[in-house]
């Protein structure tokens, strides 16, 4: 028994000094700082806890797996094959993107030139740079390809690069810089962005440069569409080889989850960007590929590595609460005939694991060129989760609506059956109000006109009473 005694106290004693221990050495550790510093560093990690504290949208979805908190202001998930967004923290919030800027740089340059097209650096393309800014040693006069560039921009991040890309991609499609930066905007539109203005192709930093998470996961999901990319953001060192007009020039990847030897290393990572200013803070998109499922993972307005940590918390969450469900051997609704399979586009819908699909409202929008045929929109509590085209049913051909149909409570709301109709309404009811108001015209003319008639009558029987009296 005594013994039993002697060896808890010993356990007891030698957890108290392991403890007294590591306090010291913490002490020891903030010893040499500042009490300016020390005010710095508490006050960094208070807001480090605001910020993992604050709203996530994606929780407040009732039955929706809860995510983590993130170190930064903004975040999202979405799955590229379906476009479903899994986690979403302030994603329609503007915040300067900083060099992931050169994320959509890159998908307009592939849009509108070829790799092996000509970049040629003017004095406009090196002129902008301040110390601090990434660049890689370019000089006016150099000529290399637009495959060459790519390296640059995604890897090094690489600012007079960027600049060079846009201003030759420009020149070569017949226009000018300032040409590629409204494809650049417009592109972001196309793929449905509504809260992005891109003012340069580098992302310093300017006021009227920001986007939101949204827009940059749809920014990055169509960047799947071109295989080369990935090649490029796999590469952990390149060389420009010296040619006549360019001396040599090699550099690095920067996405830190790409290097085996990185605690932030991570197999599943594909692809991504970089990105930091003073003003923007730390940002990043991710590709990853786990081979069952691909994702986009945008985090902005972070703080320091955890970059990093956030995008793996956010996509191990993805990947250990989703899953992909079959639109075609879920849907049993009589007014669908049959799901149509596209080569480029899913024909799932991504749920929490286990959840019905009976629990998605669906939103059946007719094609206006062929009828018989619609888009159907899955959403759960107004969060998107996928979409599918269908050949609708003869029962539904003859109802000729566009119905919201929320098979979670079984109601039913209905609406014009599309645009088309909705520009024929209003069509009709210009013409209508146009006839109703020429019919009142007409009338008070002819009332004038009837008016004019008695007033004549009345001033030529007065005339004759007068001529009478007289």
């Amino acid at each position: 028994m005594r013994r039993g005694r002697r060896v808890l106290a010993a356990f007891f004693a030698f957890f108290l000094c392991l403890f007294i221990g590591m306090t010291a050495v913490a002490e020891e550790e903030t010893d040499w700082l500042t009490p300016e510093e020390k005010e710095a560093q508490k006050k960094a990690e208070k807001e480090l806890k605001r910020l993992y504290k604050l709203p996530i949208q994606t929780n407040e979805l009732t039955g929706w797996p809860e995510g983590p908190g993130t170190y930064g202001e903004a975040a999202i998930v979405m799955e590229v094959g379906s476009g479903a967004v899994l986690y979403a923290k302030n994603i329609d919030g503007h915040y300067y993107p900083a060099s992931i800027t050169k994320v959509l740089t890159t998908l307009t340059a592939l849009e509108n030139g070829n790799l092996d097209d000509k970049v040629t650096f003017s004095e406009d393309s090196l002129s902008f740079l301040e110390p601090g800014d990434a660049y890689i040693g370019m000089e006016p006069g150099n000529v290399i390809t637009l495959e060459q560039a790519l390296y640059a921009v995604l890897l090094a991040s690489a600012n007079e690069v960027s600049y060079a890309v846009s201003e030759s991609v420009g020149k070569n499609a017949g226009h000018n810089y300032s040409w590629f930066i409204e494809k650049m905007n417009e592109k972001c539109q196309e793929l449905g962005g509504e809260n992005s203005h891109f003012v340069n192709a580098n992302g310093l930093h300017d006021d009227e440069h920001y986007t939101c998470a949204r827009d940059m996961a749809l920014i990055g999901r169509e960047l799947y569409k071109y295989p080369e990319v990935f090649k490029i953001m796999q590469t952990l060192q390149y060389k420009i080889k010296k040619s006549k007009t360019t001396k040599e020039h090699v550099f690095q990847q920067n996405h830190k989850m790409f290097y085996e030897d990185n605690p932030n290393y991570w197999e599943y990572v594909i692809g991504g960007k970089t990105g930091y200013t003073d003003q923007a803070h730390n940002t990043l998109v991710t590709m990853v590929d786990n081979g069952d499922m691909q994702l986009v993972c945008v985090v902005l307005k972070t703080e320091g590595v955890n970059v990093y940590s956030d995008t793996r918390a956010l996509c191990d969450y993805v990947y250990d609460n989703f899953e992909k469900v079959d639109i075609a051997g879920s849907e049993t609704s009589e007014d669908i005939e049959e799901i149509i399979s596209q080569e480029e586009k899913s024909d799932y819908v991504v749920l929490p694991k286990g959840m019905s699909f009976d629990k998605l409202d669906m939103e059946i929008t007719p094609d206006e060129e062929v009828k018989s045929e619609a888009v159907l929109t899955y959403t759960y509590g107004g969060n998107y989760v996928g979409e599918a085209r269908a050949r609708l049913s003869k029962a539904y051909m003859k109802k000729g609506e566009v119905k919201i149909i929320s098979k979670a409570g079984g109601e039913e709301r209905k609406s014009p059956k599309s645009k088309k109709d909705e520009k024929w309404n209003k069509k009709m009811t210009l013409a209508i109000m146009t006839v109703v108001l020429l019919f009142l015209i007409f009338a008070f003319v002819k009332c004038m006109l009837a008016v004019k008639r008695a007033n004549k009558k009345r001033k030529k029987r007065e005339r004759k009473l007068s001529g009478y009296r007289g």
